[in-house]
């Protein structure tokens, strides 16, 4: 059994969901699992913003297999107005 890259140990799940939004700007919790094998999304958001990140969050609406409406969370990192210090 091959063993995962230390970019994956579940430590460092915040600084992956990090490094997702700044490089691609938004996820979803439906990308986080399948890309990361993330399955609390919203729980890494969580510690981000503990940790000071501005973490939004906007529904998105969609129709899922079934012809069902549903809606989901896409989470972004919220611009610093320029009085705030990085």
């Amino acid at each position: 059994m091959r063993k995962a890259p230390k970019f994956f140990d579940a430590t460092s799940q915040t600084n992956i969901v990090l490094w997702h939004l700044t490089k691609f700007k938004t996820i979803t919790s439906i990308e986080a699992f399948e890309r990361y094998g993330i399955t609390r999304l919203s729980a890494q958001t969580f510690v981000l913003r503990q940790e000071g990140h501005r973490i939004g969050m906007r529904w998105q609406e969609s129709v899922n297999r079934y012809g069902v409406p549903v809606r989901y969370g896409v989470y972004f990192l919220e611009k610093r107005n320029h009085h705030e210090h990085l």
